[in-house]
């Protein structure tokens, strides 16, 4: 089976509006050949969008869009060399699973041999050998999943574009598929974006993903860098669970450290390289963060930390940790704590000292519309 030499994608400058309502706000991205991309955020964020307009389904009032060098922004979807796979796989239903596969080869006039080659090994690529005969009906989502795919790369597309590839499945079959996919486009090494509102989904298969909120780009990196090291407070917000509070920061150290205070937690001397983009260099309302795995008890503080005291408001026992509700006055935060067998639970009602390490702290601004 041949595979097609991957296909890099360039957006620049992109804008999109209906009316008067920008859906893409000057879109510029850079999508590597043979990269695993998602396009995260939530509805109305304009990931879909960008993805049916990478497609060609979507036309752009400006910007350009260039795949593998070659600018497309006025091409139709059939002569972009890309495929599609919709959100609900757009299968058939009265034709058989090989006669799915093999629809866009016979629009294409294949010969009837060729045909039927290409749908044997598009089958076994997608583990569905020995179910051609089968209809769409008679299979599982995610089967049906994989037939889907399997229709769009034997056309041989260098880019595949995946519309909410996993949502119509269930949590544990949307776990193993999305494995699943991601060793498949491995083994292809074709460039693929995919569209998913699951924070949790994009930072399992994605090797880089972009964070969309009102049709302007938040953030672009790996998932551990948007993860660690988010721009601003609405990444910080939607990439994983987070404790954010209003804060102001009270003085600067040489443009090394910042030191920054809530109201009713205390104060701590953050790293420069912990203050996100967009925070202003002198005093200033910011907002102070610390994901719940970095909060720990039981050691003394650093001086530059942040420590507070809180009562246990609530503990969730979810096996590899323990997650605790702290009530801090009238703030609350959330504290996820290693479990060991023989390690005592803090109980509701007691108060327990907690620190977060300076280096675990972000500072950030508040996220940009433009």
């Amino acid at each position: 089976m041949t595979t097609p030499s991957a296909a890099g994608i360039e957006i620049e400058g992109v804008h999109l509006a209906y009316g008067d309502h920008p859906v893409l706000a000057d879109i510029s991205l850079s999508i590597a050949p043979g990269e695993f991309f998602a396009l995260l955020g939530p509805s109305g964020s304009g990931k879909s969008t960008l993805l049916r307009l990478i497609a060609g389904f979507n036309f752009a009032n400006r910007g350009r869009v260039r795949i593998a060098g070659h600018d497309v922004a006025a091409l139709p979807p059939w002569k972009r060399d890309v495929g599609m796979v919709f959100q609900n796989y757009a299968l058939w239903p009265h034709m058989t699973v090989a006669e799915n596969v093999a629809f866009g080869l016979e629009e294409r006039r294949w010969p009837k041999d060729r045909v039927r080659v290409r749908v044997r090994e598009m089958l076994e690529l997608v583990s569905l050998a020995g179910l051609g005969e089968r209809r769409p009906s008679q299979l599982s989502g995610g089967q049906q999943q994989r037939v889907a795919i399997a229709r769009t790369l034997a056309i041989e597309p260098r880019v595949l574009l995946l519309d909410e590839p996993l949502s119509n499945l269930d949590a544990k079959l949307r776990a193993s598929t999305g494995v699943e996919l991601k060793r498949l486009q491995r083994r292809l090494g074709i460039t693929t974006v995919f569209v998913t509102h699951d924070q949790q989904e994009a930072m399992t298969i994605a090797d880089r993903l972009a964070v969309l909120d009102q049709g302007v780009i938040q953030q672009v990196g790996a998932p551990r860098e948007l993860y660690d090291a988010p721009a601003n407070r609405f990444v910080a917000e939607f990439v994983g669970s987070i404790n954010l509070y209003p804060a102001r920061i009270a003085a600067r150290d040489g443009g090394a450290t910042r030191t920054v205070s809530v109201d009713g937690l205390g104060s701590a001397t953050v790293p420069a390289d912990r203050v996100g983009a967009g925070v202003p260099d002198g005093e200033a309302h910011v907002s102070l963060a610390f994901r719940p795995h970095a909060a720990s008890t039981g050691s003394a503080p650093a001086p530059d930390a942040l420590a507070f005291d809180a009562e246990i408001a609530n503990a969730e026992f979810l096996g590899e940790f323990v997650r605790y509700e702290l009530a801090i006055g009238t703030m609350r935060a959330t504290a996820d704590l290693p479990h060991a067998r023989h390690a005592p639970t803090l109980t509701p009602g007691t108060r327990a000292r907690f620190c977060v390490p300076a280096n675990e702290l972000l500072v950030l601004a508040d996220a940009s519309h433009g």
